[in-house]
């Protein structure tokens, strides 16, 4: 079966070089975050993958990394494609002054026309760990129409400051019902607390790895004209149309059904400077423990 891997790195900045989070190396060998996940998800069993970019840094972007990938891609049949984000692409008029990409919701809908096969999408600064891409890719494969994948919230927590983290509410079957955004969400001694809150370490809760099929692409493009109708008005210049939203409008309308697959991953990811050190000790440790070899997708 078809299965696709999308990659949200439009954010990725236009100038490349240092800096930029999302090319920051996290090992000896060179390899950054979305190498990983790009492993992760072609030894899960996904057979092509989509950057989500932006035209502006197209060339750039094949010169750091698409070329090797589609390198890589091809030894193994998968095949690799482009979809670029765009902020004029929208349902109406650019509000003057508007800078700001509209969000998670927009970028996957610039890919709706290579999207043919149901998808996995994640951020392209986010390591996810390989326990998530085989359970979404396994739930896809099995007819499941729409899923996300559940971190545990003490794996998802920064050392160096506060984060926000959509908190998973679900039923007994383990459906979604409500993601709870919850901001400043800080480690303390005994755990984790939100603005003296505290919160239970072992809630679920999502990290933008979502598994969906082209039927979804559909709602998701009328939600975003209703967007442009109803929220862009009142803030031009700082709306965003974000996946997490959407779903959570679908939900409350009874118009989709999400599974919540459990993942004991631990989450990475560059939210701080002072992170970069932290994560790539992480991934030294699992090169050493022989999660990942220094030859990459030699394994696959």
């Amino acid at each position: 079966m078809q299965t696709t891997l999308l990659i949200m790195a439009a954010g990725i900045g236009s100038r490349f070089g240092g800096g930029i989070k999302q090319l920051e190396p996290v090992d000896d060998s060179g390899h950054i975050i979305m190498d990983y996940s790009i492993h992760d998800a072609l030894a899960a069993g996904f057979n092509k993958v989509v950057f989500i970019i932006r035209k502006d840094i197209e060339k750039e972007f094949r010169e750091v990394i698409g070329d090797r990938i589609e390198a890589v891609c091809a030894q193994h049949n998968v095949t690799v494609d482009y979809a670029f984000q765009d902020l004029q692409d929208i349902p109406g008029e650019l509000p003057e002054g508007r800078t700001k990409p509209w969000g998670t919701g927009q970028a996957v809908l610039a890919a709706k026309d290579v999207l043919t096969t149901p998808f996995i999408v994640i951020n392209a600064d986010d390591y996810y760990g390989r326990e998530g891409f085989c359970a979404v890719h396994e739930y896809l494969v099995n007819g499941g129409d729409s899923c996300m994948a559940g971190f545990v919230l003490k794996n998802t927590l920064s050392d160096n400051g506060g984060v926000t983290r959509g908190i998973c509410k679900m039923d007994a079957e383990h459906n979604l019902t409500e993601v709870v955004e919850t901001k400043n969400i800080r480690k303390t001694a005994d755990g984790a607390e939100a603005d003296g809150n505290v919160l239970d370490i072992e809630s679920l809760v999502s990290m933008n790895m979502w598994g969906l099929t082209p039927d979804f692409l559909k709602a998701l493009e009328a939600g975003f004209a209703e967007f442009f109708e109803k929220e862009v008005p009142s803030n031009p210049l700082k709306a965003e149309y974000l996946i997490p939203t959407f779903v959570g409008q679908l939900l409350a309308e009874g118009r989709i059904s999400v599974k919540v697959l459990r993942t004991n991953d631990t989450w990475y990811g560059m939210t701080y400077h002072e992170d970069v050190a932290a994560v790539r000790s992480s991934f030294q440790a699992m090169l050493e423990d022989g999660i990942y070899k220094a030859d990459l997708f030699s394994d696959l």
